[in-house]
């Protein structure tokens, strides 16, 4: 456990902010994956710790990391976005439902994607 909290410890730190925000992804989606099996399984508290975590990250990672002046309407949709998601986790939790767990991943995923076509095309020089 200490070698994975440093290994992840030495990736943030010499990460770019793109590949900062593919973890933030990351994190969030592993949370969220976690609590579906955890709720299929029947472990309430694991449950509840593991959509906290991917509340956590959604809300005091993903949706702070955004520029709302800078960023424009582009942002602002992400801020609400990112809202919706932290409430359906918040339903999710209180009522069992799976399907909130597979749509707040599902959006997670479809962001990641998108942030991964962007870090690759500043890599390779191309245009936005």
């Amino acid at each position: 456990m200490a070698y994975a909290q440093v290994g992840m410890e030495t990736r943030v730190a010499g990460a770019d902010p793109h590949l900062l925000i593919l973890m933030l992804f990351d994190g969030a989606l592993m949370s969220v994956s976690t609590a579906s099996h955890q709720m299929e399984m029947g472990e309430t508290a694991g449950k509840g710790l593991s959509i906290s975590r991917a509340i956590d990250i959604i809300g005091n990672g993903l949706k702070v990391s955004l520029d709302l002046d800078a960023g424009g309407e582009l942002a602002q949709r992400l801020y609400a976005l990112y809202d919706y998601m932290c409430a359906r986790l918040l339903h999710a939790n209180a009522h069992n439902d799976r399907g909130a767990l597979e749509e707040v991943s599902h959006l997670l995923g479809e962001l990641k994607d998108a942030w991964e076509e962007i870090r690759q095309k500043l890599s390779q020089g191309a245009p936005m």
